[in-house]
């Protein structure tokens, strides 16, 4: 079964199932460009780490705090040995851990200088909440915007603050950006919300070359389909994050219409 939506699916930015939409869809975008590229251009999928700590540390299957009762110790042995009697039990708590994150990114590559012609991001939600993960790619995001690098960068999620841009007043929450080297600091920004479609893009590569098209719509649909997102999400619950009223009440009516509830 398709996605419901006409544009994006806001039931895929679950924290359970953006993860894998993420790895999809980096690797759809790879498959489909890579063909119309050839021979000039490549497309390679990079990895960035990120190590992150304090709230932005994942403790998996670690409760935040947990109180422990002392066991029963029974009838121990008489000691002649006096032991003071501690002022209070302690807590058994959980300390921040570092986490390692792995987020993958496409650059495309020219084949016969091998320079970096653009980097294509999709946004993950350690990009958008204060943290680490977003200062490392802030700092990588104005190196690229330092350079004649294009950037295609791609923001799929509801929640967090977005990427800044130095205009005021947009009002949409999903957006793609393509600032291109030679035009900077103009960009193109592509802003929608969860009842429009989701506009296609080129991709800006050397002066005078066929820039492909980019249908991102076609290409997050074949991702719904290769992940089975049909059978593992409910439709009859909230999405989260959750949906504004406005956008809840459309989503209700859309989803019953297409029988989803």
């Amino acid at each position: 079964m398709p996605s419901p939506f006409p544009g994006m699916n806001p039931y895929l930015e679950h924290p359970d199932f953006w993860p894998g939409v993420h790895h999809l869809l980096i690797a759809a975008i790879a498959e489909s460009l890579a063909p119309q590229l050839r021979p000039k251009y490549l497309v390679a999928v990079e990895v960035r780490m990120y190590e992150t700590r304090g709230e932005d540390s994942l403790l998996v299957g670690i409760p935040d705090v947990v109180v422990q009762r002392p066991l029963s110790a029974g009838n121990p042995a008489p000691s002649n040995v006096a032991v003071a009697a501690p002022a209070a039990q302690p807590l058994t708590v959980a300390v921040p851990m570092p986490e390692t994150l792995k987020q993958g990114y496409l650059e495309i590559r020219e084949v016969a200088t091998k320079e970096v012609v653009a980097a294509i991001e999709i946004l993950s939600p350690v990009n958008k909440r204060p943290g680490e993960g977003r200062k490392a790619y802030e700092l990588k995001r104005q190196r690229v915007l330092g350079s004649l690098t294009h950037l295609v960068e791609i923001d799929l999620l509801r929640a967090g603050e977005p990427m800044p841009v130095l205009s005021e007043g947009i009002q949409a929450n999903y957006r793609i950006l393509v600032s291109r080297g030679d035009r900077r600091p103009l960009a193109d920004l592509y802003a929608f919300n969860l009842p429009d479609g989701i506009p296609s893009f080129p991709l800006p590569l050397r002066a005078g070359d066929r820039e492909p098209v980019v249908d991102l719509k076609a290409l997050l649909d074949l991702v719904y389909d290769r992940g089975s997102y049909d059978l593992r999400i409910d439709y009859t619950g909230s999405p989260v994050p959750a949906l504004s009223e406005a956008d809840a009440g459309w989503a209700d009516a859309l989803l019953r219409e297409q029988g989803c509830r």
